[in-house]
């Protein structure tokens, strides 16, 4: 364990498995006590607070579907009864259906909308009040490469992220009096145990073409930046879109 979150109290959300999972065993092993988001597996949430605490961490698993206000304020209320503060935000919750455009459904827009876009809104509308209040704290949201260049078949998510991006863009602004730092994270393609093994088993060759270092992001190589942007050592970066994608986007 190091000892450049000690003290503070993070707030993951999606953090059950894959790139969440990674965040919070990061954030812990500097660390900070971990709040891990989850909404549909409490198995996959206590396995991550099992393994923060076998390390020597302090961790604890919150129910809330971050697309509902309700369920969001309640967790954070709950987060700040138990530890006090929460002083790391990481937006980390998404859901991404792969389709046309033009064959989407209303129904798909939601449920994208909802979660990578109001998700965002909701946990930071909860949060920024008690950073204010304490003077401090960092936000990061998790975005991806679709949301900055256009992707195909990607249209309603990267719409939903490019509004995270946004929304950090103007939140460092407003924030920024009271020492709040927000920054976004854009993702390239990360491969995890939940990806379409069959897809990209079909197009692996394909896609690494497109990517300079010739190879698929894992969800380790996103905690070490998230990290990183919650540390003091990031105290004079906000309002950033820092890209961890293997230079598949260079802009």
């Amino acid at each position: 364990m190091n000892a450049k979150l000690n003290g503070k109290i993070a707030l993951v959300t999606g953090a059950g498995r894959d790139v969440g999972r990674e965040i919070s065993l990061a954030l812990a092993a500097e660390g900070a006590t971990v709040a891990v988001n989850y909404n549909s597996s409490a198995t996959e949430a206590e396995a991550v607070v099992a393994e923060i605490k076998k390390l020597g961490g302090n961790a604890r698993a919150y129910r809330a579907n971050v697309g509902k206000y309700e369920e969001v304020t309640a967790m954070v209320d709950a987060i700040v009864k138990d530890f006090g503060s929460v002083d790391i935000l990481v937006n980390n919750a998404g859901v991404v259906i792969n389709e046309r455009f033009v064959n989407t459904t209303p129904e798909q827009w939601a449920k994208q909308i909802d979660v990578c876009l109001y998700g965002t809104i909701h946990t930071c509308h909860a949060v920024a009040p008690h950073m204010i209040k304490q003077n401090g704290g960092r936000i990061i949201t998790l975005a991806g490469d679709s949301s900055r260049i256009g992707e195909s078949n990607l249209a309603i998510a990267a719409a939903a992220r490019a509004g995270g991006i946004a929304l950090m863009k103007s939140l460092a602004r407003e924030l920024g009096r009271a020492n709040v730092t927000a920054n976004a994270i854009s993702l390239g393609l990360i491969e995890t145990a939940h990806s379409d093994a069959d897809f990209l088993a079909a197009n692996r060759d394909k896609i690494v073409k497109q990517y300079p270092l010739r190879r698929i992001g894992k969800p380790a190589d996103i905690a070490p930046t998230v990290a990183f942007l919650a540390s003091d050592g990031a105290s004079w970066i906000t309002g950033q879109v820092l890209s961890i994608n293997g230079g598949f986007c260079m802009v």
